[in-house]
This record gives C-alpha cells, structure tokens and sequence, in this order.
C-alpha cells in the first residue's frame, strides 16, 4: 500500500502534531489487506482507507453469550438472506426507505439520496443481507456489506424499520451477522470506528478487538481507558503516555516498534 498522511489542526505548545493517514492499495492487495492493518474505506470504490480505532470480531474466537441469545430470542421469526449486490432490486421503495430511516437515525440531510444511491452502487457493497418478517412477510430490515472471503466481511450501513425498535431489530441484525458469518468460515467481521462509548455495544461479542495504532487488542478495558482519556484534555500522543503504556502494554516507547502489525520500508 501507499501511505499519505493528511495534515490536522495542531498542538503547537504540546508538540502535538497530528495527521490523517490515507493508505491506497497497490497492485496484488484487496482491500481486506487494508481492512487488517487497522484501515475503514475513505472511498465507495475501495480506492482509499483511513487509519483509525476501529472494532472487529475474531469470528474463531465468537460463541453466543446470554446476551447474545437474548437478543435473538427477541428477533424470533425474523429471517435473513445474503444476497450478491448484482441480483439486488434497489426499487423506488427499498430506496425511499433507506432515505427515511437515515433521515429518523441521522439526521435530515445527512445521508440524501445522491450519497445513498453511491453507497448501493459502490465496490464497498458487494451484498446485503436482507431481513424479513416470517409472520407478516415484511421486509424490515437491510444491512449493505462487503465480502472477501475467507478472511473478510464488513459490516457497514444498517437500515431497518424502527416499529421494530421494542425488539431490538438492530441488534438483533448485528448479533446474526455475527453468527452467521462464523459459520460460513470468514476470519473476521469488521464493525466500524469506536470513539465514543455509545459504540461500545459492538464490543459484546467474544473475539471483540480493536485497533490501538501499533496492533490488535483484545483487552476491552484498554479501550475504555483510551475512550475516557478522549474525553479530557489532551498534551501527548497516546504513546507517549506511560501510565498507558504500563497499565496495558508493559513495555517502553523504545520497544512498541517491534509490537507494530504495520512496517513500513522507504523504497
């Protein structure tokens, strides 16, 4: 991959400098490389990723919890069906749905029709897997994905009928994706960014890990410690910091180098 580091508001009395890291595929990498180097596409065609903290589920490691089965004890007679993008009917209807749900859960204009059509026409979506009311024969629910497997699947936008909101439905079509995908033998399933604690629910599923910057971590108090830490004041970078780095990593700023999942080499 090539790297490009987007330039942020800085820190000038701390010396703290950030950037945005941009990585682009080259030829011989898929987009599921990117995806387990801690990358999210920036782009619908796959042809950009961003860096960041991200959750995803090591689908061996998955076993359904008690919370788990009560969430799908509560979506009983709600079925689900994985269809490839190509045999997909994206119909007036289907799409004045997905606009109103993003209009109720986003906000009015955040996702408008020119972007939701991009997202139905993008690489990013390969298939959907598309829920639907056994008892009434309704569809209630639609979740767009990206598949590579064996290694990948990515979970990204979740549309769904919010009269369905006593049941959990939204849960209840992460928790089956979950599953799911385990069994059909995919490594991991990626669930998007964490940067606040109101996306902790992604986490509660076994083989939940996430992205620290150097590599993957399956220690979910590192990850609410670096989300509480979000919320005070910042005067160093992460690392820097050696309360962290002791609490969670043992180690010094001299050896996270050999702990990198990434390497990069300056042709």
């Amino acid at each position: 991959m090539k790297l490009l580091f987007s330039e942020s508001k800085a820190d000038y009395d701390h010396y703290v400098f950030p950037y945005a890291v941009w990585a682009f595929p080259e030829p011989g990498e898929t987009p599921g490389d990117l995806f387990n180097q801690g990358f999210l596409p920036s782009s619908r065609d796959l042809d950009r990723f961003y860096l960041c903290r991200q959750i995803r589920v090591a689908l061996g490691q998955f076993r359904l919890s008690s919370e788990n089965r009560r969430i799908l004890r509560k979506g009983e007679g709600i079925a689900a069906r994985l269809v490839p993008r190509a045999e997909f009917e994206y119909t007036p209807q289907r799409r004045q749905f997905y606009r109103n749900y993003a209009e109720a859960r986003f906000g009015q204009d955040v996702m408008p029709f020119e972007r939701l059509d991009s997202l139905f026409a993008g690489k990013i979506t390969s298939h959907l897997l598309v829920f639907n009311d056994t008892r009434s024969d309704a569809e209630v629910g639609t979740v767009t994905c990206y598949l590579e497997p064996p290694s990948t699947a990515y979970y990204y936008y979740a549309f769904y009928d919010l009269n369905y909101h006593h049941r959990n439905l939204g849960m209840y079509m992460m928790t089956f994706a979950t599953g799911f995908f385990a069994e059909r033998g995919f490594r991991f399933l990626y669930l998007g960014s964490c940067y606040l604690p109101n996306a902790l629910y992604k986490t509660q599923f076994a083989g939940a890990e996430f992205y620290n910057g150097v590599c993957w971590s399956s220690n979910l108090e590192e990850l609410k410690y670096v989300l509480e830490r979000g919320r005070q004041e910042q005067r160093e970078h992460l690392w820097e910091v050696e309360e962290y780095r002791r609490m969670f990593h043992g180690c010094s700023l001299a050896e996270l180098p050999s702990r990198a999942s990434l390497c990069v080499r300056i042709k």
